[in-house]
């Protein structure tokens, strides 16, 4: 089994993250490719200390980049977005 700082690597931090985690509860992560949405689930409530509701998921397609001549592809990546349950809310700058 992998340790819940495998599965989940890191929040992703945009404007549209950001709106959806004020508004309808949901937070995007970056997860492991492997990792399934049990796991995924377990995780975040293990590191967060939070009830999971849901969790989808979605392989993010690397793009096609030009290195002068050469063409080279970037590595595909798996994201996951997790809704709580209802009042509760992740916390990602919290400050002491």
């Amino acid at each position: 089994m992998r340790s819940v700082y495998d599965v989940v690597k890191r929040p992703i931090i945009s404007e549209k993250s950001t709106a959806l985690a004020e508004v309808a509860g949901r937070y995007a992560f970056e997860v492991a490719l492997q990792a399934n949405k049990q796991e995924i689930r377990d995780a975040v409530q293990h590191l967060f200390k939070v009830k999971v509701t849901e969790v989808r998921t979605m392989v993010v397609h690397g793009k096609m980049k030009r290195v002068g001549r050469f063409e080279t592809k970037r590595s595909n990546w798996k994201k996951a977005v997790v809704t709580l349950a209802e009042g509760q809310k992740i916390d990602f700058f919290q400050t002491k």
